[in-house]
């Protein structure tokens, strides 16, 4: 985890930091793993350093978005917000998930609750079923947890860990 420990947590931040650890030790293909508020403010994110596979194409390649934790939450925003904009010029309703593959991997953003979003940096082999599956299991067991309460507190830690 990028944050330096779960001591002095509330139990509901600890069982989101191990629904995280779980997804991303769990899901073949996962590099990264973040959530994000509706504002674009990391809450919690995965080292994405800690569960790197090799690769075939590169392997000196590092495995998380340039590198840090906040560049990923950067990149789960801006999506998440591009979809959220194409939804509404389309009348489409709210945005579930967004999926963006790429040549060497693939990027998948889902909404949890009141605008938070749930980004995952996957290599381009994982199975996207799986992925996405894990996803809304995540998303179902930690929705109703992301209270403004704990969203300070996942924040208050984020910045402590810096």
């Amino acid at each position: 985890m990028t944050a330096t420990g779960t001591f002095g947590l509330s139990s509901e931040a600890r069982n989101l930091h191990w629904l995280l650890t779980n997804l991303v030790e769990e899901v073949p293909g996962v590099h990264a793993v973040a959530v994000v508020s509706s504002d674009g403010l990391l809450l919690l994110s995965s080292d994405p350093g800690q569960h790197a596979e090799a690769t075939t194409v590169n392997e000196t390649r590092r495995d998380g978005p340039r590198g840090s934790s906040a560049d990923l939450a950067t990149i789960v925003s801006g999506i998440g917000s591009l979809a959220l904009g194409a939804a509404k010029l389309m009348d489409g309703g709210g945005v579930k998930q967004t999926m963006v593959a790429m040549d060497d991997g693939s990027v998948f953003v889902m909404s949890i609750s009141d605008g938070s979003l749930l980004g995952v940096h996957a290599t381009a082999d994982c199975d996207m079923s799986v992925v996405a599956y894990h996803m809304a299991l995540f998303v179902g067991r930690a929705g109703h947890m992301l209270t403004p309460e704990l969203r300070d507190e996942l924040r208050t830690s984020m910045e402590a860990a810096r």
